[in-house]
């Protein structure tokens, strides 16, 4: 990560990258997971699964992108970012259709359960696998025989009802839904530095004329 200064004291190339530790990247990483996972399970169509993986994925990735490119292009940054919210819109709309063919609900935004997962905060895709058991088990589903409150481990493809897709793709259209707010925020403060600092050509010329005037003392 590079840290050069001009003369004057201003970083010519600011700090950059540092992804890693962004909360958006991790949640679209999370998402980019869980949606491997609920294509491979639950999504027959090859096209629609690889649309939706791709599309999980290239939020992640543009995030990092944008991210790194940021020490010398803010501009970049942004749209970047940008692209990185449109792919999870996309995303958002594939797992509401999936939804919507398979004729199963989807989950007011007053469901307690959408808040039950927010407050979970899972971090990895085994600890939504594990919220998915427990609002079936503690939830209506837990009526179904077959899934007795006792069993604990997560029945096999083929014996799995409605009940868990429903489940899982409205977790994921949560998970979206966070992801989208933090980059909605990111991207707003983006904005505000892009107009207050402007990119790397203003930056240069700033830099240049701190020069010129310690020169010509």
């Amino acid at each position: 990560m590079e840290d050069k200064k001009g003369l004057g004291g201003e970083k010519l190339i600011p700090k950059h990258g540092g992804y890693r530790k962004l909360k958006s990247f991790q949640m679209a990483q999370l998402v980019y997971d869980v949606t491997v996972r609920f294509c491979d399970r639950y999504v027959k169509s090859l096209r629609m699964r690889e649309q939706m993986i791709q599309a999980a994925r290239s939020g992640s990735q543009n995030i990092a992108e944008g991210s790194q490119v940021s020490g010398t292009s803010k501009k970049s940054e942004l749209k970047l970012t940008g692209v990185a919210r449109a792919s999870l819109e996309e995303l958002r709309v594939d797992y509401m259709d999936f939804l919507r063919q398979k004729r199963l609900p989807l989950w007011d935004e007053k469901d307690q359960r959408r808040l039950s997962l927010v407050q979970y905060r899972p971090s990895c895709v085994e600890q939504v696998a594990d919220w998915i058991m427990m609002i079936y088990k503690n939830g209506r589903y837990g009526r179904n025989r077959q899934y007795g409150p006792a069993q604990s481990s997560i029945p096999s493809i083929s014996s799995r009802s409605s009940s868990y897709p429903e489940i899982a793709a409205n977790a994921a259209l949560i998970l979206i839904g966070v992801t989208c707010a933090l980059l909605d925020r990111q991207m707003a403060s983006q904005e505000k530095a892009f107009e207050k600092e402007g990119g790397f050509t203003e930056r240069l010329y700033r830099v240049r004329q701190q020069a010129r005037k310690i020169k010509s003392r």
